[in-house]
């Protein structure tokens, strides 16, 4: 049975299809104001490093939604890894509250958690992967075809958090998966190999974004300088010259590509405003749909109140 959700390589593709219709049902009772009281007097534990509106607001959303509630412990509140050791607040938090979400920088401290906590744990983002947005993409992307089959994601800038869940993601579902990162920029080689070792999916990486697009259901693109890479965002910024999603680009894909992006966006860089606004983008439609697919989430892993060891 599922456990935790740290990665999406730790559900099987059974698991996360069974996930999307628990979200489609979810949603559909949502827009018919149906109560889902399936976590009533559930109490979630919401850990961050790093803010962020989406993240918080769905997840505080959803489990009000769901009849319970929500507990915000904030990086001056909390300290992870640095005034309090992820263990210890894993073993914490199980004895007051039935699940913990995790917002980090460091990988390891939700292995951490994880690892010494009594109750499911969610990996909210780290750097080094972030489950749940991609889910919540995938989920949207059903919404707009039938299926994975023949399904071609082109994903265009840094090979960072958001593009190792995707290719775990094709690890576990079977779609094209067609990256372009400029040198110096792709994911991490395991992660890739692993993903290609599935045998599931089409995955190639290339350095020029208009042979990635080629014929792309949808085009996906995120910051060039994520939260942390403050620093670096002038030298990034020449590094990904030629990698913005504009109206040029997506003419070499499919006439009715989607174009998504996981938010925040930097307009003017990696996507034009035009694309952002126009009509293939389903920005935020997969904004709206964190929500839903959070909410399945929580309802599997919560659902039952425990945690096999």
């Amino acid at each position: 049975m599922t456990k935790d959700l740290i990665a999406i390589t730790d559900w099987t593709g059974r698991e996360i299809r069974d996930l999307f219709g628990l979200a489609a049902g979810l949603k559909d009772e949502n827009k018919r104001c149906k109560r889902h009281p399936h976590l009533e007097g559930q109490i979630l534990a919401m850990v961050f490093q790093k803010p962020s509106m989406r993240t918080r607001v769905s997840f505080e959303v959803g489990m009000a939604q769901l009849g319970g509630h929500a507990v915000v412990l904030s990086p001056s509140e909390i300290g992870i890894g640095k005034r309090e050791s992820a263990s210890d607040i894993a073993r914490v938090l199980s004895r007051y509250c039935h699940g913990i979400m995790a917002r980090l920088f460091g990988h390891d401290l939700i292995l951490d958690l994880a690892r010494h906590a009594a109750v499911p744990v969610i990996n909210g983002l780290t750097d080094f992967n972030h489950p749940c947005q991609i889910l919540g993409d995938l989920f949207t992307i059903l919404e707009f075809r039938d299926g994975f089959e023949g399904l071609k994601v082109s994903y265009i800038g840094d090979g960072n958090n958001v593009v190792h869940s995707w290719l775990n993601a094709a690890a576990r579902l079977p779609f094209t998966l067609h990256l372009a990162c400029p040198e110096g920029y792709d994911p991490r080689p395991e992660v890739v190999e692993n993903a290609v070792k599935a045998g599931l999916s089409d995955i190639r990486i290339f350095r020029d974004p208009r042979e990635a697009v080629r014929d792309a259901d949808v085009v996906y693109t995120d910051v060039w300088a994520s939260m942390g890479q403050e620093e670096e965002a002038e030298k990034r910024k020449r590094a990904f010259k030629g990698y913005q999603v504009d109206e040029a680009l997506l003419a070499g894909a499919k006439e009715k590509v989607r174009v998504m992006h996981c938010l925040p966006a930097h307009r003017g860089d990696e996507i034009t405003d035009s694309v952002m606004e126009g009509p293939h983008s389903i920005v935020f439609d997969q904004a709206e749909n964190r929500l839903h697919i959070q909410k399945a989430i929580l309802v599997t892993l919560m659902g039952k109140n425990r945690k096999d060891r």
